[in-house]
């Protein structure tokens, strides 16, 4: 009926009134966006509410010595199911930092999807002092490398069933155990390889990454059920029976670091701290470095106390086949010069003193780039200089390490797990806990850039970026 034909003035106002009020509700519901709003700001705001308190998205990961963010492992912890008795011995390691500290790191985070309720305090192999490629000397003690109190209370905070122990021997059980087999402790450790866990891995290079990560807890821990069966032996309990695990040499890669997601790969690094004794020198060395780079001509893009940091991979343990020292400083020298770093100074992270001093006349002579050693920067801090004399070859490197987290653009060559290392630990710095990551093989991220092959994933080497934690 049209609004004309109503009888009275009210009435044909009441129908105008409906019929407005009609087609606003249609122009809306043909016009509105019936899509969710972003929830971005709703899971900053949660991340925001950890336990850790609100201000887990803005610390700088990138340091050395960031603060450990113990939430996403303990998120990790609440989902084991733990097994009374079972101790893990993640001591199995040789080689340079970035391998030691691998090592241990994925030897932990097996333990912990295992149901390990112990682990012993890691010990560190130690090399030849004589003949830096022979790998398997004498054990020095956790602290060798790694700060203790540091690692302790971090284990504490995130996984308080796991327990950890200064040795096997002070494991609940584990001597009674020994002396009724007429054994030493050591000689009850079993050994196993994780990769035996979970599937089948056939046709596969034995150095691919452990594509049964999510299979591995599971099938361990009928593994340790079943084992016990068939030896006779009582389940294994946290009070006389334990069972005792160490993994075979060479679990470095196994674990995808982002399987448990970014937030865990960006922080699980954490447990790790280096030696405050160590920092020490290092802070010195970066404090000289500093100093030297703002007496320098600053030039647009690389101003102030602004300083390049490189890594030179051509001791006597390097494998043939990495690139070259001549591939390594050419490369080099080309990008400092792209990073406007003609003309400033660098520091220069090598074992090799020779070929230290030859890079440094080179790199004057192309860009009148000043290159320095730890040494070098070292002349005027006895007390530092003299500690640093008595720290060993891998024990030094952790140093270079942590000056290169300090530096403001560093150049490395891949595959040294010691170079991919810095860079993936520096690589935290801007995206913190949402961390993606690293391009292999590109560009670089801005802060860093490695020189290597990229072409062949086994023989480049290149399934360290998958299991290296930053």
């Amino acid at each position: 009926m049209a609004l004309w034909q109503l009888k009275t003035p009210s009435a044909r106002r009441q129908a105008t009134v409906l019929l407005l009020a009609c087609s606003a509700s249609l122009f809306l519901l043909l016009t509105w966006d019936y899509r969710a709003p972003l929830q971005v700001p709703a899971l900053l705001q949660q991340q925001q509410h950890r336990p850790d308190g609100n201000q887990d998205i803005n610390i700088d990961l990138s340091t050395a010595r960031a603060p450990f963010t113990a939430w996403p492992l303990r998120r990790v912890c609440a989902e084991s199911t733990y097994v009374p008795g079972l101790t893990f011995l993640c001591d199995n390691n040789s080689g340079g930092p970035g391998n030691i500290r691998n090592y241990i790191l994925t030897c932990v985070r097996y333990a912990v999807d295992a149901g390990a309720t112990a682990l012993v305090l890691p010990r560190i192999r130690t090399r030849s002092s004589a003949d830096p490629a022979n790998l398997f000397r004498d054990y020095q003690p956790f602290g060798y490398m790694f700060d203790e109190a540091h690692f302790r209370q971090a284990m504490g905070r995130a996984c308080p069933r796991i327990a950890v122990y200064a040795s096997a021997e002070e494991v609940p059980g584990a001597r009674e155990k020994a002396s009724r087999e007429g054994r030493t402790v050591d000689k009850i450790v079993e050994r196993v390889t994780p990769k035996h866990f979970g599937g089948s891995r056939a046709g596969c290079d034995q150095r691919d990454p452990n594509r049964y990560t999510d299979q591995f807890g599971a099938a361990f821990r009928e593994w340790v059920r079943s084992s016990a069966v068939e030896r006779g032996w009582a389940p294994p309990n946290d009070v006389d029976n334990p069972r005792l695990i160490r993994f075979s040499w060479g679990v470095l890669w196994d674990w995808p670091v982002y399987r448990d997601g970014a937030e865990f790969a960006a922080t699980f690094g954490g447990l790790l701290k280096i030696c405050d004794d160590i920092l020490g020198i290092a802070d010195a060395i970066v404090e000289s470095m500093r100093t030297l780079a703002a007496s320098t001509r600053g030039t647009e893009t690389a101003g102030g106390q602004s300083f390049l940091g490189m890594h030179l991979r051509t001791e006597a343990d390097a494998l043939s086949q990495w690139p070259s020292y001549e591939n390594q400083t050419k490369n080099y020298l080309r990008e400092a010069a792209s990073q406007g770093y003609q003309g400033r100074a660098a520091y220069l992270a090598s074992g090799n003193e020779t070929e230290t001093r030859k890079f440094g006349r080179e790199a004057m002579a192309a860009l009148q780039l000043d290159v320095k050693s730890k040494y070098d920067l070292l002349e005027d801090h006895e007390e530092e200089l003299e500690k640093l004399k008595a720290l060993s070859w891998d024990q030094q490197a952790l140093v270079d390490f942590a000056v290169l987290l300090d530096c403001d653009y560093f150049v490395g060559v891949s595959p040294s797990s010691f170079s991919i290392n810095v860079a993936l630990k520096r690589h935290l710095k801007e995206e913190g806990l949402y961390t993606r990551p690293w391009k292999v093989g590109g560009r670089g991220d801005g802060r860093s850039w490695l020189v290597g092959r990229y072409d062949r994933y086994w023989e480049d080497w290149l399934f360290m970026f998958d299991g290296m934690w930053p």
